[in-house]
């Protein structure tokens, strides 16, 4: 069980890992032992997350999505799986925790009287500045 929130958690059946050889340092151990991993997560089928969670990280990881919704986390930093593994799933964590943050609604304004007069007042000045340049020069 991944631990997200108080609320939200994932059931490790909703989570596939396949192990691939990494790139990078590693030395001749690179070449053999397949170190990188490969987390995927069906975002679009899952049922541990609310639909308004499941949404926001659609948007959120849209790059890392593939055709069917599926998330796919690539770790490789570390030389040992199970770093790589740990990596991952702390990855995959952190974008639900940030998918669960509802994002503030903008209110439309208007700027007030006196802020539009001021930006008035600051462009005439600016003008007359240049209009006495071109009379000076020109």
């Amino acid at each position: 069980m991944l631990e997200i929130t108080a609320t939200i958690s994932i059931a490790e059946n909703e989570l596939q890992e396949s192990f691939v050889r990494a790139s990078g340092p590693g030395g001749q151990n690179v070449n053999k032992v397949a170190t990188a991993v490969q987390l995927r997560f069906d975002v679009q089928n899952s049922p541990s997350l609310p639909e308004a969670v499941r949404q926001r990280l659609l948007k959120l990881a849209a790059s890392r999505l593939t055709n069917d919704g599926v998330l796919v986390i690539e770790a490789r930093r570390f030389r040992t799986q199970e770093q790589n593994r740990a990596d991952a799933r702390d990855r995959l964590a952190a974008l639900i925790r940030q998918a669960t943050v509802t994002p503030k609604m903008r209110r439309a304004t208007k700027p007030s009287r006196a802020a539009k007069e001021k930006r008035l007042e600051s462009k005439r000045r600016r003008s007359e500045a240049k209009r006495l340049r071109r009379e000076e020069f020109g």
